[in-house]
């Protein structure tokens, strides 16, 4: 298993990856968080450019993709609830797997967690398969924030390791 930044070459694979995540979305009753074509080619560029697009891969084979930085989330600075704490966080967006391999999901956050003890990560109401990989790895729900990208509701969760 290995994680590291995501690259121009690693484009074509990035959007098949995310297209399986959005047809798995969908056939577990979630068809709506990320509508079709997204996340753009022009999204997934501009995460690379700020360095914070990442590939899980696993036998040399990308398995799958994250967004992971250390620092404030505009989106989170309003909570409709509490966060467990107010310290240093690490953000994590939009994993997404190629559903190849088991436990793509626990594998980034396990990254994640070597990075920073504190994490934050926010989900579809309809996301089921996502809320429950999130407290299956400790991670509390906390109340629910705004998307200021696109003015929508998401589920706001957070996980503190000692």
């Amino acid at each position: 298993m290995a994680v590291r930044e995501a690259t121009i070459q690693d484009i074509d694979v990035l959007m098949e990856i995310y297209e399986t995540a959005r047809r798995f979305m969908a056939e577990n009753g979630n068809p709506t968080q990320w509508p079709q074509g997204y996340p753009s080619k022009k999204i997934l560029l501009k995460d690379m450019a700020a360095k914070q697009l990442y590939v899980y891969e696993q036998n040399g084979e990308i398995e799958g993709a994250f967004v992971f930085f250390i620092g404030e989330d505009p989106s989170y600075a309003k909570i409709d609830g509490k966060w467990l704490n107010e310290e240093p966080y690490g953000v994590i967006h939009r994993i997404a797997s190629r559903q190849r391999v088991p436990h793509v999901g626990q594998s980034i956050l396990n990254y994640c967690f070597t990075k920073i003890k504190n994490l934050r990560i926010d989900t579809h109401e309809d996301n089921i398969p996502m809320q429950n990989m999130l407290k299956k790895n400790g991670f509390v729900y906390v109340g629910d924030i705004e998307l200021l990208s696109i003015h929508e509701s998401r589920m706001a969760f957070q996980a503190v390791k000692e």
